[in-house]
């Protein structure tokens, strides 16, 4: 289950769990759309994946056991280990690569 994680590792803006801005990756790290499409070109600055829509978790159990209520985000705020010129290097030498092919 995704941890929904509360903020964007680049710029850290608020990313609530209902968030329509939030990107993520396989590895679920988590970025604003703007840094995601602007800033990273589609390039994740820890595993060089690309980012998809962050899924919105429910707040109102439709189901028995299935919504924020019961599987809460997370409140762990996360910053990228990486400097930015180290970003901007791996963002120059794989945003022309197709995310199924890097």
């Amino acid at each position: 289950m995704l941890e929904l994680r509360p903020n964007c590792e680049m710029c850290d803006c608020d990313l609530p769990p209902e968030a329509p801005n939030a990107r993520i990756c396989s590895y679920e790290c988590t970025f604003c759309a703007a840094c995601a499409d602007e800033v990273l070109c589609n390039v994740c600055p820890n595993c060089a994946g690309g980012f998809v829509p962050r899924p919105i978790r429910p707040v109102t159990a439709r189901r028995a056991g299935t919504s924020r209520l019961h599987h809460p985000p997370s409140e762990n705020r996360r910053h990228l280990k990486y400097d930015l010129e180290n970003i901007t290097h791996l963002v120059m030498a794989t945003r022309d690569i197709p995310p199924a092919r890097r």
